[in-house]
């Protein structure tokens, strides 16, 4: 927990379900501090958050009352405070709707950000909202589709900077399952990934994607009987699974213009992917694009 040489205007909040970052953030936009720790919404009963927040933040605070806001699972059902879902299609964050969480100690206030949900099909969204408001900030003239691989990737339409439209594939739930779980974890020993692997498993899953729980199990048999390495085993369930998502996000990205928002790693195989089938994307940093969308709220909190 470190101390500041001038306390900060406000904090960002990204809390997801397995970590917390946090930036200190000055009167002029600048990121003053950054701290994070693994205490995600998941790991917490509603009366340990303040808690886990202090434990960070703690040192950066003043005498007065320094705003958070934050986005993300902290405003889940099983989060610190549920902050109620947005129905679409709408502007993917609004100033005026946070959820203020209880706070024992005088010298910060909490504010969360809310929700996005879909009625047809039936969808949810957290945490990515706000990655989608702060990529709209920096590039206000984008229409077209966001991607956003995770844990379970998004993607959403955006039109005259309103989300229209989104769905959630588990493909990155689905990956941690299989290669920690199932029997291929004995065949994905290491973290090297083959891209010719890669590569001929998406074109596989996107044309017979039917096929691809077959595929899957003959990633065991092929390291069994014909050496496959580890690497290419890695390589080619990545693309059987982001295979079989495109296969089903077609009407997204086909035509579309298409912006990644994510880490580095996970946006570089879905470019590929992408470029695989003709498609030019655009990257985005989810850090970048997080602060940015949280900035926008700064309106609907009390100075």
């Amino acid at each position: 927990m470190n101390e500041l040489s001038s306390s900060p205007r406000w904090i960002a909040a990204d809390w997801g379900t397995s970590n917390l970052r946090l930036c200190a953030v000055s009167a002029d936009g600048s990121i003053l501090a950054e701290a994070s720790s693994s205490e995600g919404m998941g790991s917490l009963a509603p009366e340990q958050f303040e808690a886990a927040l202090l434990r960070l933040a703690g040192g950066w605070l003043g005498p007065g009352v320094t705003p958070v806001l934050a986005a993300g699972m902290v405003g889940a059902r099983q989060g610190w405070v549920e902050a109620p879902y947005r129905a679409t299609p709408c502007a993917p964050l609004a100033a005026g709707q946070l959820t203020r969480a209880p706070c024992r100690d005088p010298r910060i206030a909490v504010f969360i950000a809310p929700g996005l949900s879909q009625a047809r099909p039936t969808d949810v969204m957290r945490g990515e909202e706000t990655q989608i408001a702060g990529a709209l900030a920096l590039y206000p003239e984008f229409d077209g589709v966001f991607c956003l691989p995770g844990t379970h990737s998004k993607w959403a339409r955006v039109s005259a900077g309103e989300v229209v439209g989104f769905q959630t594939f588990m493909t990155g739930e689905l990956f941690a399952l299989i290669a920690g779980q199932s029997v291929l974890r004995h065949s994905l020993t290491g973290q090297d990934s083959d891209e010719a692997a890669f590569d001929a498993a998406l074109s596989d899953a996107l044309s017979r994607p039917e096929r691809v729980a077959a595929r899957l199990f003959s990633i065991r048999a092929e390291s069994l009987l014909s050496g496959l390495s580890p690497a290419a085993a890695r390589g080619r369930l990545s693309g059987l699974l982001i295979g079989m998502e495109l296969a089903a996000a077609r009407p997204y990205w086909l035509g579309q213009r298409v912006a990644l928002i994510g880490s580095a790693g996970l946006c570089t195989s879905y470019a590929r992917a992408l470029s695989a089938q003709g498609v030019p994307s655009e990257t985005l940093a989810a850090a970048d694009c997080t602060l940015a969308g949280l900035s926008t709220l700064l309106p609907g909190i009390p100075r």
